[in-house]
Parts: structure tokens; sequence; C-alpha cells
């Protein structure tokens, strides 16, 4: 369809300025003796026909170049599209005001090849302001929402609630599936967004060759599907993406800048650039170290003895929450259940380690 539209649209250029052109041209190479050479309506003929087949010549490429932009416009984001589509509305706003001056001047190249090339010039730079400091017109939008809203909320406190941040999920989160229970709970507020870049990541690694990694990506697949399917929260698919961009976490931040969202992951790498770049973070893994139960020194705990420690005689338990329990002397203990007394707690980056000993050895001493 595409290609009968550039046919049609060559051959009705090409009648165009065969009309318009062609004519003076015979004229001022002054080869027409007869008076039907140089008429308008065969002027238009030959100019359509040399046109249309000029089209035969160049449909493919400018379908090419067609789909590309298509391609181009659709991938991205719409935040982009829409200050980009404002500056080249600007631009050629400006441009018209320009060129009205120029309308006057008898020269030809002034009045009507200039004014072509100011108004693609100031298109382009206007689509490119647009485009580059989306995020400056978008931080200039919220902080006057912010004005807005803090305005209104001196009028009546209560009668304005703030609208939670939507949250954006990265791959790490999605495939340790503690998500889904924290969700199910309606700790998290606001809607769940699952970026396009991250389902892709996802995809990758269910489709890897290496089992592990195959599990953990269908584990992760499995996980969204109960998000969007059982639970009762909101779930938005983000379509866009940031070419510019190779490495998934710089996407997720980015994205959490333009649409002013928090970055829910349990990655400890991704929590540091987040926090270095000012982007609100949420971790899974704090969380739960967060609602662990507190055992004190001297507190008594009935624990089953799973295996024996690293060091000598040394015996390992857990907690529910799967806190590990070094029990000293407990190596005897192995396989049964009994009851501890916590000597100490020491708290690490990597969560709780709890020290105890055997209430039978105590009562012994």
């Amino acid at each position: 369809m595409i290609k009968k539209v550039v046919h049609l649209f060559f051959i009705i250029l090409g009648g165009t300025m065969g009309y318009l052109y062609l004519p003076g041209i015979v004229q001022l190479l002054n080869v027409a003796e007869s008076s039907w050479l140089s008429s308008s309506i065969l002027g238009m003929i030959v100019g359509a026909i040399i046109f249309f087949i000029l089209s035969y010549l160049l449909v493919n490429y400018i379908v090419d170049f067609f789909r590309w932009v298509e391609d181009a416009l659709i991938k991205l984001p719409a935040v982009d599209l829409f200050f980009g589509s404002i500056g080249l509305i600007v631009g050629l706003v400006i441009a018209y005001f320009v060129n009205m001056p120029l309308q006057d001047i008898s020269i030809r190249v002034f009045s009507q090849i200039l004014p072509l090339f100011i108004m693609i010039i100031l298109g382009y730079l206007g689509f490119q302001v647009g485009f580059r400091r989306r995020e400056e017109f978008m931080n200039l939008l919220k902080s006057t929402k912010k004005d807005k809203r803090r305005s209104s909320d001196e009028e009546d406190i209560d009668s304005n609630v703030p609208y939670p941040s939507p949250k954006i999920l990265d791959t790490s989160v999605i495939i340790d599936g503690r998500i889904a229970d924290i969700c199910q709970t309606n700790f998290l507020e606001g809607t769940i967004v699952i970026p396009q870049f991250v389902l892709g990541e996802l995809q990758h690694i269910a489709d890897s060759s290496d089992a592990l990694k195959r599990n953990r990506g269908r584990r992760g697949l499995d996980i969204l599907n109960r998000i969007q399917k059982e639970l009762s929260v909101k779930v938005e698919i983000y379509e866009g993406d940031f070419e510019d961009i190779h490495e998934v976490d710089s996407k997720l931040i980015k994205l959490a800048k333009v649409i002013d969202g928090i970055v829910v992951t349990n990655d400890f790498n991704l929590n540091k650039v987040c926090d270095f770049q000012g982007v609100p973070v949420l971790n899974i893994n704090d969380l739960a170290n967060a609602v662990k139960p507190v055992v004190l020194p001297g507190e008594e705990l009935h624990v089953q003895v799973i295996k024996d420690g690293k060091e000598h005689n040394q015996g390992v338990a857990y907690l529910d929450d799967g806190t590990m329990i070094v029990v000293e002397e407990g190596r005897d203990y192995i396989g049964k259940n009994i009851e501890v007394v916590i000597t100490s707690v020491l708290q690490t980056s990597a969560g709780r380690m709890i020290f105890a000993k055997p209430k039978l050895l105590e009562k012994a001493l």
C-alpha cells in the first residue's frame, strides 16, 4: 500500500513541477519552434512520466526509510515523543515568523529557497531541544504540580491525599519471588510497573542453555503472572526503551527519573547507585531484615540442630525466617530438638547471625 502512495506522490510531484517549470526551461533553451512543445499541459505529462520512472528506482529506499522512522518513533517513550513534538511545533512557529519578512524580497533565493532551509533547521533544532531537555521540562512540571498541591494543602489539608509513586520492579526482585507475597499483603501502594526491557531480560534468562538460569527465568515469569492475575494490584507494562543506554540497571534508574517512580530491588549494587543518583529505592532484603524477630542475649529458644558448623564441636540451627544460629558444643545434638540460650547476636551486611549454647550445658555449669 505504501508503495502505491509513493508512486502516486511522485506522479503528482512530477506533474506539478513539469507544469510549472518545464515550459520555462524549453523557452530558456530556445529549442521550441512550435508552441505545443512549450505547452504547460505537455510539461505536466512529461514531468509525471519522468518522476513515475524515478519512483520505481527509489521506491524501495523510500519505503525502507519510512519503516525505519516508524520503528524509531514506536520505540521512543511517550514522554520523549511528546516533548520532541512540542519542540518541533515551536520551531516551525518561530520559522514562520522569521520567514514572513523574507516574502517581500524580490530575489527568488531569499523569498523561496531560504525560507525552506530556515523551516528545516528551526524545526530540527526545536525537536532536539524538546527531546534532549525533556527531563528539565518534566521537573519543571513536577515542581509546578507540587506548588499547586502545596497551596491546596494549605487551603484544605484533608481534601488532598498524595498519590503514591509507581513502583518499578527490577529483574532480581522478580526472580526472588518475595515481591508477590509483599504485594499480597498490600504493603506496596501505587501501580506496579514492569518495564519491557526487564521482561526481555527475563525471557533471555528463561531461554538460557544453563539449567539453573533457565529455572530462575521461568520462576520470574511465573511470579509476574501471579502478580498480574491473582493479586489485586494494578500492574502496567512500560513499553518504552532507552536506545542510548545498554545496561538494564541504568535503564531502570532513567525510567524512575522520567516517571517519578521508585525502584524495587534486592540488588545491593543497584541500591547504592540509586542512592548516589538520588533515585528512591526499596530494598526487599532491608525489609526482610527489619521484620526479623528480635532476640537478645540470655533468651531461650527451642531449635533443631541441622548440621555441624565450621568450628570444632559447633552445630547449626535455623529460625523460621532463615536466621542462622551457631550452637557452641552442639555437634552432638545434630538431628535433635533442644533448648538453647542466646549468648550473642552479630549483625552483618549479609544478615543476622545468632550464637547460642545448649541449655543443658548451662545447667551443668
